[in-house]
């Protein structure tokens, strides 16, 4: 294995007996700390009893298998770490990790009665914090540890005013990795990965921060480098809907081809200013007359929308699908896709081109949230982002 200095000097650090019951890596993407981690997770338990429990969990089992399970699987050897995600449980050099997600508030009833040795988290700032009480007081052996990875959040977020403000007063380690630590990256990527990210993803995603969301959610929008006059051209046609009985609903035209997508145009209706609303029969018939010319490979709808979902599929005309809804998560998405120059919008869409500037962060939470103001617009192209965009991109390695 190859290891950057700043790896090297945390395994050194483990070799001399400097690791504390809480063992938190954080910073920037990218940066080295989930791969270290995994590694200095298994010389750590490998060092530890057998007959012990070990726990690894992330949000979901299946973040945990993408981000960390096939990780350490090709790190030790398949002969050394087996898991089942359907058991939710795995063998790390013949010691028994069971596995679990921690995606909501009754997440720490899944960990209730257990008795560990040791805890891996990934993405701890993603946790509720019922959960991570509960985990702490399952460390009940000695020389039990925790080591877990996170990116920053907000700086009022209870990990960092819980335990990191308070590192000097608990046996805790806080290890800071940043992007230009991981030195074995190619420098046009890191390059292109600090211009890629913007705001306040910059500054936790790349800088490391624990940085308050303020202003703009997308400060970067302008008209010059984001809207274009569309012409009729080769690709695949998307609709990603905000669904919306008094507020407003708003279509997005989107076309794809080879990982760039345009949105083409908007369809807009504001219930409260044009004083009636709409059945779900009459916005299906709006779709079929905006989506006219067209083949629409899927159309992507917001999630809670379940009883227009229905009348959809009854006519039998389009494929529809759930969007991923997320909302930080999308937004990140959607920043990055923009800013790498995968998504443009046709200068028609004046309703959309409006809400990017005032499309804004909630000063007054103490956690991130977005004004519920100004959003439908930008909650469809949120959807078509992390549902279909960012898949593609991914695909066509681009």
């Amino acid at each position: 294995m190859s290891y950057t200095a700043k790896q090297r000097e945390l395994l050194r650090l483990w070799q001399k007996g400097g690791l504390r019951r809480i063992n938190l890596l954080e910073g920037s993407v990218s940066s080295g700390k989930t791969w270290v981690s995994l590694v200095l997770w298994a010389f750590w338990v490998a060092s530890m009893p057998q007959a012990k429990s070990y726990l690894m969990c992330g949000k979901s089992l299946i973040a945990l298998k993408r981000n960390c399970l096939l990780l350490l699987q090709e790190l030790v050897g398949e002969s050394n770490f087996t898991f089942s995600i359907q058991a939710k449980e795995g063998y790390l050099f013949g010691r028994r990790v069971f596995l679990e997600g921690a995606n909501d508030a009754r997440s720490e009833s899944k960990i209730r009665g257990m008795t560990l040795q040791g805890a891996y988290c990934d993405e701890l700032t993603q946790f509720p914090e019922d959960f991570f009480t509960m985990l702490l007081s399952r460390l009940r052996l000695p020389g039990a540890k925790l080591i877990a990875t996170t990116n920053p959040d907000a700086p009022l977020h209870w990990l960092k005013t819980k335990y990191i403000d308070r590192a000097g007063e608990l046996d805790f380690l806080d290890v800071t990795f940043t992007l230009d630590d991981n030195t074995t990256l190619p420098r046009d990527y890191v390059d292109n990965l600090k211009k890629e990210y913007t705001g306040v993803f910059y500054d936790r995603f790349i800088l490391g921060r624990w940085t308050k969301a303020q202003g703009l959610v997308y400060p970067f929008f302008n008209e010059k480098d984001y809207t274009i006059d569309t012409q009729d051209g080769a690709g695949r046609y998307f609709v990603s809907i905000d669904y919306g009985t008094t507020n407003p609903c708003v279509f997005g035209l989107w076309r794809l081809n080879k990982g760039h997508a345009v949105m083409v145009k908007e369809y807009y209706f504001a219930s409260r200013e044009e004083h009636e609303q709409k059945t779900d029969d009459e916005y299906y018939a709006d779709l079929e007359k905006f989506t006219q010319g067209c083949k629409i490979e899927q159309v992507i709808l917001d999630p809670s929308a379940a009883s227009f979902k229905a009348v959809i599929r009854k006519h039998g005309k389009f494929s529809v699908k759930n969007a991923k809804n997320d909302v930080l998560d999308g937004i990140r998405i959607t920043s990055t896709l923009m800013k790498g120059g995968h998504m443009l919008f046709d200068k028609s869409c004046k309703n959309t081109i409006k809400e990017f500037g005032a499309y804004a962060w909630d000063e007054k939470k103490h956690e991130d949230a977005v004004i519920k103001e100004n959003d439908h617009s930008m909650d469809q192209i949120r959807y078509f982002a992390a549902t279909v965009l960012a898949r593609e991109v991914k695909a066509c390695g681009n």
